[in-house]
């Protein structure tokens, strides 16, 4: 994965634009924009993250506007607008996670990691934030931790603790 930063120029690779050819194959002649939310989880793969440099690129070889991209990947809590940790904390923060203590969870998380809400912790290794329902509302709160989306349920301090400790140890 290659560390992209905000205001750095983007260049794909000729192996990515012949991934992004072969996505807009799959569409019609015309309708190319289709093709963005697969190039856009490339473009994540490949950098880690979609910064406005690589969606002005996206928007460049699919000949839409930029705006049509950004209203995408902002839309998508699947795309990282902004560099993420190599381990990503998703706390469910929708109503019924919160009655039963999500929001003291994401509090308990800021603690530990010891960054606010879409932070990356100064060794790379974590960031976290809050998300819509993770379809889990009888097992609340819940998480589901990146890269693998590995879900785990019924929280504590404690365990979300054991959790972090674990990651750090791999």
């Amino acid at each position: 994965m290659l560390k992209v930063e905000e205001t750095q120029p983007v260049e794909f690779s000729s192996a990515l634009i012949a991934s992004f050819d072969e996505i807009v194959k799959r569409y019609p002649a015309g309708k190319q924009k289709s093709a963005l939310l697969p190039i856009l989880h490339l473009v994540q793969a490949e950098f880690g993250w979609t910064s406005a440099p690589a969606m002005d690129k996206v928007a460049a070889y699919l000949n839409i506007e930029p705006i049509e991209v950004y209203e995408v990947a902002s839309f998508y809590t699947m795309y990282f607008l902004q560099p993420k940790g190599k381990y990503v904390l998703e706390v469910c923060r929708t109503g019924p996670c919160c009655l039963v203590g999500a929001e003291k969870i994401m509090d308990h998380i800021e603690q530990n990691l010891g960054v606010k809400e879409g932070e990356v912790t100064a060794d790379g290794l974590f960031s976290w934030r809050g998300v819509e329902c993770l379809a889990a509302c009888g097992f609340g709160p819940v998480l589901q931790i990146g890269p693998e989306y590995t879900f785990y349920e019924n929280l504590t301090p404690q365990s979300v603790d054991t959790l972090i400790d674990d990651l750090r140890k791999k």
